[in-house]
C-alpha cells in the first residue's frame, strides 16, 4: 500500500522535436482540505501562538511548503 503524500506526479510527453532538454517527471501539492471533506467535530487545534506559526487553527489543515526543486528531492 502507497503512503499518503499530498505531494502528486506526473510524466508530461516529452516531443522528440523539442530543443530543450526534458523534464521526464513533474510534480505539484494538493491541498490538505480537498482529502478532509466536511470538518468534524471535535478536531484538533493548535494553541493560538502554534497556530499563527502553522498559518492553520487545525492540524489536519496544515501543509509545509517542500521546494521541490532542492537537491535529493525525488524531482
Amino acid at each position: 500500500m502507497k503512503e499518503f503524500t499530498q505531494r502528486k506526479y506526473y510524466h508530461p510527453y516529452v516531443s522528440p522535436f523539442d530543443p530543450c532538454p526534458p523534464i521526464r517527471v513533474k510534480s505539484y501539492d494538493t491541498p490538505p482540505q480537498l482529502y478532509l471533506g466536511f470538518q468534524p467535530p471535535g478536531l484538533p487545534q493548535y494553541q493560538p501562538k502554534q497556530a499563527l506559526y502553522s498559518g492553520t487553527l487545525w492540524p489536519a489543515l496544515f501543509s509545509p511548503y517542500d521546494n521541490p526543486y532542492e537537491r535529493g528531492g525525488q524531482s
